[in-house]
């Protein structure tokens, strides 16, 4: 490998704020999935990164790159990193996207769809307690009763574009945007 091939692989794409929201976005796959731990594990060597993730503890070491979580790796998430956990997401998005669209879908009985709302926005604040540093003025924001049927509605959203063809490009867009 070269030198620029190095530098490029040591070169972090991903800011603060999309390192915070990518692993948001992981969370919402585990609140949605109750053994999304072993399917991102399996999609992740079906998609050819067993070298990168080859154990849940790798996975883990990647995600903590979140400055919100209880356990944080300072420095940032390299290139090939990033790449791989936001391919991991949006192929993880086309697996759950049934359960995405049954969440964004008007044509539920509204009494179906706010008990399917209301059990995922508990398990997404059960994990986000669980994992995240609650002293963080970010993290009780999340937690925050005021804007969080938004701010759930946006990542679940969020997800439903990351998936199919063209999602991972829509979902680095949507991490790279500075006003997201």
């Amino acid at each position: 490998m070269d030198m620029t091939q190095a530098s490029k692989t040591k070169r972090a794409i991903l800011g603060r704020r999309a390192c915070e929201r990518l692993d948001l976005l992981l969370l919402v796959i585990e609140a949605l999935d109750l053994n999304s731990s072993e399917a991102m594990l399996f999609t992740s060597h079906k998609l050819g990164f067993q070298a990168l993730f080859p154990n849940r503890v790798e996975l883990w070491k990647r995600r903590c790159y979140n400055p919100l979580r209880k356990t944080t790796r300072r420095g940032n998430l390299s290139e090939v990193d990033a790449e791989a956990l936001i391919k991991l997401l949006c192929s993880m998005a086309d697996r759950l996207y049934p359960v995405l669209r049954q969440l964004l879908s008007k044509k539920e009985p509204k009494a179906l769809n706010d008990e399917r709302w209301n059990l995922f926005g508990t398990r997404l604040n059960e994990l986000i307690q669980e994992r995240m540093n609650l002293r963080r003025g970010a993290v009780q924001r999340l937690l925050s009763k005021e804007d969080m049927n938004s701010f759930h509605y946006e990542l679940i959203f969020t997800l439903a574009l990351a998936a199919g063809p063209g999602g991972v490009d829509r979902l680095r867009a949507s991490l790279l945007d500075p006003f997201s």
